[in-house]
């Protein structure tokens, strides 16, 4: 059971990996270690999420904690709940885009303080799989509270439409996307004309994954985008904490350009900030930062990482090649569902640009996205390929990144799957792919 106790998360196949035993004991434990008083809960709509809440519940009631449920959410909805409630910590149900056999657990603290590995998720771990837990007093009362309505005034109070108009489409894959919807409702002027797979269903009725950083999967918000004439298409994945986009000539908008477009939105209002990009963006990334003003520092991936240095940085933004977008703009620090969007539609109000104008802005090298193969030993392959690239300025802050003066890569071991991720860009397309099936010969492994 150790292994599904990810970097990040807890995440594993029902009921052979993750199951109520394992989450009841979880909750106790998290009582344990955070000597909770009290815990908001919330689940997506998978067929095991029901009876794994309830073991939650159970577990932490239990311990002596009082429950908080927040019902169905969008796992952005619950660190919104994590910042405005009177409680000590908030756990969501879910397993984010895998498919419909996984669930997992998302701990967090007040004000959506992350629990990964490093910061407390090994310890609540070690108490779970060894029982080493209190037993309450009394047990803990269970109350329910609804956040959406407040949730949904929040992130549509950053609309800045000007009077402007726009027509949008979504894709929400039948998953907690759905729930971010009526925030679109609420903005004055903007039309949802396509709206594909808007109701919740159970994972896998969807006939493509919520998953928007597999591009195959946005095939059809393309293909809508081009037949309503959109503004813009908008993708979520499984539990809405991240948003992908599609222009209004039916491109694909590269994640990592749409945190210098959110920098951009945000430089007018929030003059000399900090922003962080993950190592694996364009150079274009930290450019049009620097070139509005702000400063652009350089982060590890992974949620945990990023909202500890932005907090050490006193950074407002930070954003993913995956597509999660933090924001630091209120009490808590943590991606916000649709606030990505929102901005988007500020910067194209206040330019009079249209997204495809403004990608195209930023958008000024070849990149490889990222690409994953399924390498047992990435630690001695990341160490080969550092050795034979020397003669790069090399960075060891994820895995190893070497720069030279046209062209760069990164290679770093997935935190939470047995992969090796590769990443590279080069000042032309030529350069990108030369490079790119050179570094796949010397790691010797397939793309997957």
């Amino acid at each position: 059971m150790k292994e599904i106790f990810k970097a990040y998360d807890i995440r594993g196949i029902y009921p052979e990996e993750i199951n109520e035993k394992l989450v009841e004991a979880t909750g106790r434990a998290f009582v344990t270690y955070m000597k909770a008083k009290t815990v908001a809960v919330a689940s997506d709509k998978r067929s095991s999420s029901p009876s794994l809440l309830a073991a939650l519940k159970k577990g932490i009631t239990e311990a002596g904690a009082d429950v908080i449920e927040l019902g169905l959410l969008s796992t952005p909805m619950l660190y919104f709940a994590a910042s405005r409630l009177a409680i000590d910590g908030a756990i969501m149900v879910t397993a984010s885009h895998n498919p419909g056999e996984y669930n997992g657990l998302k701990l967090c603290k007040k004000n959506a303080v992350p629990i990964g590995l490093a910061s407390g998720l090994a310890e609540i771990r070690d108490i779970a799989l060894a029982n080493n837990f209190i037993n309450g007093e009394k047990f803990g009362v269970i109350s329910e509270h609804d956040i959406k309505p407040e949730y949904d005034k929040y992130i549509s109070s950053f609309a800045k439409l000007g009077g402007k108009k726009f027509h949008l489409a979504t894709d929400t894959a039948h998953a907690m996307g759905v729930l971010e919807l009526p925030i679109y409702n609420m903005l004055p002027g903007v039309t949802l004309c396509g709206r594909l797979y808007d109701t919740l269903q159970l994972p896998g009725v969807c006939p493509h994954e919520a998953n928007p950083l597999k591009t195959d999967t946005l095939v059809e918000l393309q293909h809508i985008v081009h037949k309503t004439k959109a503004d813009m298409g908008i993708a979520y994945d499984g539990d809405a904490d991240r948003i992908g986009f599609v222009d209004d000539k039916g491109r694909i908008v590269p994640m990592d350009l749409v945190t210098a477009l959110l920098a951009e939105s945000l430089a007018q209002e929030f003059p000399k900030k900090i922003a962080l990009f993950d190592l694996r963006s364009s150079r274009a990334v930290k450019e049009v930062i620097e070139e509005h003003g702000w400063e652009a520092h350089e982060s590890k991936v992974g949620h945990a990482n990023i909202k500890k240095q932005m907090i050490e940085e006193g950074a407002i933004l930070a954003g993913e090649v995956s597509g999660h977008y933090y924001f630091a703009l209120s009490n808590y620090i943590a991606e916000m569902g649709t606030l990505p969007a929102i901005l988007l539609l500020n910067l194209m109000s206040r330019t009079g640009k249209k997204l495809s104008e403004l990608v195209d802005n930023v958008k000024r090298y070849s990149h490889s996205g990222e690409i994953n193969m399924e390498i047992a030993d990435a630690k001695d392959i990341i160490t080969r390929i550092r050795a034979t690239h020397a003669d790069g300025a090399i960075s060891d802050l994820d895995g190893v990144k070497v720069v030279y003066p046209s062209w760069w890569f990164s290679l770093r071991a997935s935190n939470t799957e047995p992969l090796l991720r590769l990443n590279l860009e080069a000042d032309t397309l030529e350069m990108m792919e030369e490079k790119r099936e050179e570094l796949l010969r010397a790691i010797g492994g397939k793309p997957e």
